[in-house]
């Protein structure tokens, strides 16, 4: 199963990245050798602010028809959120936008998971809320969504797990489906 993981932000360090890593060797376990698994950086996918005069004068930038191209390439997509001020980070944004001229259904029709991983005790429910509010109307075939808020407080860095065993059940639940 080809599998493809998004911690949507540009932060190299981020929490996302822990969550989306932990997803990984969730999937491994589930899937062994049958698992095809890429993780995407979206810093190798940088391109100007998206503007409509900007796509007619120079076209759709090549990152963002190579982006596009993964996710048709994938079986599943998983992704994990920072929130930024409540949304999306500009980078993710600005990838969605110009993947969305090339095809509005950029999730191509592809069963999706969307986590999100905040410090603080809100879970990223506004990323999380725009996202999966969004999702079908981008082609997504949503399997299920979860925050980790108080990241920290819930995941071990040692262990590279969710060690809230609530959320832990719930986060591999929904891996599960998406996998089934």
């Amino acid at each position: 199963m080809r599998v493809l993981a998004i911690p949507a932000t540009n932060s190299r360090q981020g929490l996302n990245r822990q969550l989306i890593g932990y997803a990984g060797r969730l999937l491994e376990e589930r899937l062994g050798p049958d698992l095809e698994l890429e993780v995407v950086d979206i810093n190798d996918y940088e391109m100007p602010i998206y503007s409509t005069e900007r796509e007619r004068e120079h076209g759709i930038p090549e990152p963002a028809k190579e982006l596009f191209a993964k996710f048709g390439d994938a079986e599943v997509l998983v992704f994990s959120f920072a929130e930024y001020n409540g949304s999306y980070t500009a980078a993710w944004k600005n990838i969605h936008d110009w993947m969305s001229r090339i095809d509005a259904a950029i999730y191509q029709n592809k069963k999706v998971a969307m986590f999100a991983a905040t410090p603080g005790p809100r879970s990223g429910a506004g990323v999380l809320g725009s996202a999966t509010m969004a999702a079908p109307f981008f082609g997504a075939e949503l399997i299920g969504s979860l925050g980790i808020g108080r990241f920290r407080e819930n995941f071990d860095p040692d262990q590279g797990a969710i060690s809230d065993p609530e959320l832990r059940t719930q986060f591999i639940e929904i891996l599960d489906s998406l996998i089934a």
